[in-house]
């Protein structure tokens, strides 16, 4: 990738953050309202705000720690920050007018979230394609950040809720994709490199992973999600199935189908048993969570590597990244 291939690092124009209080929330101190529903701040930094003026209550700016009642509209005006630099190139690997299918490479996040509001894959196609006259393609699903391969966009708002629709049934099943007479309108397959030697398989041998997941504490976060070895209520059930593909000395290469969409649920599942996505600094075998560690951090090598797709007219649609994991090596 050279240096045209990037976005540089640069001051977006802030953003506002709105939220409304509920009745179980009334009499909490503004202060401590924000530092339970944004956890990345305490209290204390939350108070400089609002000495700041960053927060308004009801349209009326407050400069005081002051009690919510229920039914308050609370907007946090936070300025402009800097974003860095992140990787804005990709192939194309299918256009038919409505139907966007891209390699996404890996450090572009798919949405605003977070500390990104600007480079993301959603306002670089809003920018690229602001005149173009079948419409803005927007993405249909996410894609971790450090997830690279195929991303579904669609341009018409019919196709975007077909697509959606879709892809809920294909993970809300939650069975064996290779499940005889079982055909999902869209299937995804995945291909990671994991730490070697931990997987008791031979090339080609497969193995279902249905470790549950769920919220768990995390020091930095207040929570995180991880393998849910101790089952506690509310925790998610989460279908996996792994298949060797080859081992180097550097890793092994794996395949992957899910048939439930968890948050992470690759990372936490590959480690769940015993073999962490190679360079992966947050899962640890067994599937928790490193303390020093956030979910936006990268270094694994994680793809979307495969697409099958049902469409509505009856055509069915394969494609395939142009540079599989096995070809880039460990």
């Amino acid at each position: 990738m050279t240096a045209e291939d990037w976005l540089p690092a640069a001051f977006n124009r802030g953003w506002i953050y709105r939220d409304r209080v509920q009745a179980a929330q009334a009499g909490h101190r503004v202060s401590a309202f924000y530092a339970q529903r944004h956890r990345h701040s305490g209290a204390m930094v939350w108070g400089r705000r609002l000495e700041a003026g960053e927060i308004a209550r009801n349209g009326e700016i407050l400069r005081l720690d002051a009690p919510l009642a229920a039914g308050d509209r609370l907007a946090w005006h936070r300025p402009p920050w800097l974003e860095q630099a992140v990787p804005a190139a990709w192939t194309v690997v299918h256009d038919d007018g409505d139907l966007l299918v891209l390699d996404k490479p890996a450090g572009l996040p798919v949405l605003p979230a977070g500390g990104w509001l600007e480079h993301t894959v959603l306002r670089l196609l809003e920018r690229r394609h602001q005149r173009d006259p079948a419409g803005i393609p927007r993405p249909v699903h996410r894609l971790g950040r450090f997830t690279s391969g195929l991303l579904v966009c669609a341009r018409q708002p019919a196709t975007r809720a077909w697509l959606s629709a879709a892809l809920r049934e294909s993970t809300a099943a939650e069975q064996s994709p290779d499940r005889e007479g079982q055909r999902p309108s869209v299937r995804k397959l995945y291909r990671a490199w994991l730490v070697p030697g931990r997987l008791s398989l031979e090339p080609g041998a497969s193995l279902q992973i249905s470790t549950p997941i769920g919220r768990r504490p995390h020091a930095q976060l207040g929570w995180i999600w991880c393998a849910a070895q101790d089952r506690q209520p509310g925790d998610l059930h989460a279908h996996s199935w792994l298949t060797l593909l080859e081992r180097r000395g550097a890793g092994d290469l794996v395949q992957v189908a899910i048939g439930s969409g968890r948050p992470h649920q690759i990372r936490i599942h590959c480690a769940a048993v015993g073999a962490p996505l190679l360079g992966d600094p947050l899962y640890l075998p067994g599937g928790a969570a490193a303390a020093g560690s956030l979910p936006g951090e990268g270094g694994y090598r994680l793809q979307a590597w495969r697409l099958e797709l049902q469409r509505p007219e009856g055509e069915r649609l394969v494609l395939e990244v142009p540079e599989g994991l096995g070809e880039q090596g460990a």
